[in-house]
């Protein structure tokens, strides 16, 4: 049986579209993406001195569980040279399971929904744009009801369109 994981992916050293672009096609090897965002230019939350993100949301139909999906997901961050030096310092890839179908799992080094999700503007903005009516399981709200319950704050600009950005990822 297959499960729709919601990950959210950001770069901010580099090539930052490249690192996006091999990023997604790796997710492949993990399910079968289904929706992937825009592309959006995100000023950087708690470690404020460094380079703005580029970020972006994938919707994946896996197979897998969610043990086995982070698993994956840490084989990308490791091979695309991710190193974790600082906490929430520049990287050159960041992958988070945000939501794995309607499940809640709360396990070492592993917890669905993603703890910061509902106060992340740089992660509700491109969820929004690919599944708005899609309910936290445990808070009982939309999408869009978390991201228009943020308060001003954080930069967040959408720079390619789901058009523009396939086109991109096709070059």
């Amino acid at each position: 049986m297959s499960e729709c994981a919601y990950l959210s992916l950001g770069s901010n050293v580099g090539d930052r579209e490249g690192h996006l672009r091999e990023a997604v096609e790796q997710l492949r090897r993990l399910g079968e993406r289904i929706r992937l965002s825009s592309l959006y230019e995100t000023e950087p939350v708690d470690f404020t001195e460094q380079a703005w993100f580029l970020n972006c949301v994938a919707a994946l139909e896996t197979t897998l569980g969610a043990r086995e999906l982070l698993d994956g997901v840490v084989a990308i961050e490791r091979t695309m040279g991710r190193r974790r030096t600082r906490d929430k310092g520049p990287r050159t890839i960041d992958i988070d399971i945000l939501l794995f179908g309607k499940s809640v799992v709360e396990e070492p080094g592993l917890t669905i929904p993603h703890p910061a999700l509902a106060e992340r503007r740089f992660v509700l903005e491109p969820l929004a744009e690919i599944a708005p009516e899609l309910v936290h399981p445990v808070l009982g709200k939309t999408v869009r009801q978390l991201r228009d319950a943020l308060p001003p704050g954080q930069e967040v600009r959408r720079i390619h369109s789901p058009a523009e950005a396939s086109a991109v990822k096709e070059r």
